[in-house]
């Protein structure tokens, strides 16, 4: 793969690279290039990730300094709270990090979420950089500085724009995952395609067999691709005042039966969920032609993605879940409807009744009121 790079530049002077390599060989050289040797370096990482990886990385960042400590903390969305974040400000004050040293994030986007919002708050600010193990924090969710944790059912309601020094991805562990943690992945990368490029959406569609099978080649181009999108629009829109918040596409809906199924779905299938929903309402807007409707639709299943709930999901529950996102402004929502594939837009109109079309739409035996 070589030293392929993404140079993510923020309006207020930030920069980092986003690197990409098959292995954790090159990971010591870029954390001393950034000013880390002789520091203390804590990684922050879960109780599935670290047994994995924690040693590779631990040996390799033991090339720049002697001091490499660990917290590690249960998995699952479930311990993405106050609570978890309180231990790990504990073990930062027993480590006896100060201003100058390191957190690492090791993990998917709830490892990194929670060190990277651990990082922004400890001593007003640390740094930090982020490893993501996972399709769906390579290509999304460790890319742009947000970090943060669900506050009872509010999810990511507490948290902070703090951007990492650098983001190394070992394409290589996502061999790891397994196929329902890989089609999660998948719903916010077809995301990318579905909001900002109908090419790169058409390309995934013509590769799912490629993708399925984890082609390294094919693999590495989408996750770059991605990362590319995503990093385009941070750039442009750092902290989320206008273009950024198209990639909530599927996010509004996709968080509140996130939440209805108690996290018994995983987020990407959610976001695919709440995408088909946020499709089925554009296309009853008349944005989205009956095939281009029913080809999003359709599309997720190749992937592993989920395209209906339960038949006794209840879409009023759902709703009242919808009210308690954190993107609505003035009481409204911010919803993101699509003009075309790859053309989304930012929607403050969308109605309860038309929320409620699209949840029905997934309900297969759904009535109405």
């Amino acid at each position: 793969m070589g030293d392929n790079n993404i140079k993510v530049t923020i309006p207020w002077g930030k920069e980092y690279d986003i690197w990409f390599h098959s292995d954790f060989g090159m990971l010591s050289d870029y954390v001393k290039d950034l000013g880390f040797s002789g520091k203390r370096i804590c990684i922050i990482s879960d109780d599935n990730v670290y047994p994995l990886y924690g040693d590779t990385v631990t040996k390799e960042l033991s090339k720049i300094t002697e001091d490499v400590t660990s917290i590690i903390f249960k998995a699952g969305e479930e311990n993405k709270n106050l609570d978890t974040v309180k231990e790990i400000y504990k073990g930062l004050i027993g480590y006896k990090l100060d201003r100058k040293d390191l957190v690492v994030a090791l993990g998917g986007g709830v490892v990194g979420d929670m060190a990277g919002f651990a990082a922004a708050t400890y001593l007003r600010g640390i740094d930090f950089i982020q490893i993501p193990t996972t399709l769906l924090s390579c290509t999304d969710s460790s890319i742009g500085g947000k970090t943060g944790v669900d506050l009872d059912e509010f999810k990511n309601m507490v948290g902070a724009f703090h951007m990492p020094r650098m983001v190394y991805m070992n394409v290589s562990t996502l061999k790891s995952l397994s196929e329902a943690e890989f089609a999660s992945g998948m719903g916010e990368v077809l995301k990318h395609g579905l909001i900002k490029d109908a090419v790169y959406y058409e390309w995934l569609i013509n590769n799912f067999s490629e993708i399925n099978d984890r082609d390294p080649g094919i693999l590495s181009d989408m996750i770059r691709t991605s990362c590319m999108i995503k990093a385009g629009v941070v750039e442009r829109d750092p902290k989320e005042m206008g273009e950024r918040a198209l990639l909530n596409f599927g996010h509004t809906i996709g968080h509140a039966i996130e939440k209805y199924m108690d996290f018994g779905l995983r987020h990407g299938e959610c976001v695919a969920l709440g995408s088909i929903a946020a499709s089925y309402i554009s296309y009853r807007r008349q944005y989205l032609t009956t095939e281009e409707y029913y080809e999003i639709r359709d599309m997720f299943v190749p992937f592993g993605l989920p395209i209906t709930l339960p038949d006794d999901a209840d879409r009023n529950r759902i709703l009242e879940y919808t009210k308690a996102d954190k993107k609505m402004q003035g009481g409204k929502i911010r919803f993101i409807l699509l003009k075309g594939i790859g053309q989304a837009y930012i929607e403050t109109d969308v109605t309860d009744e038309e929320i409620l079309d699209g949840i029905g739409e997934l309900i297969i035996n759904d009535e109405g009121d």
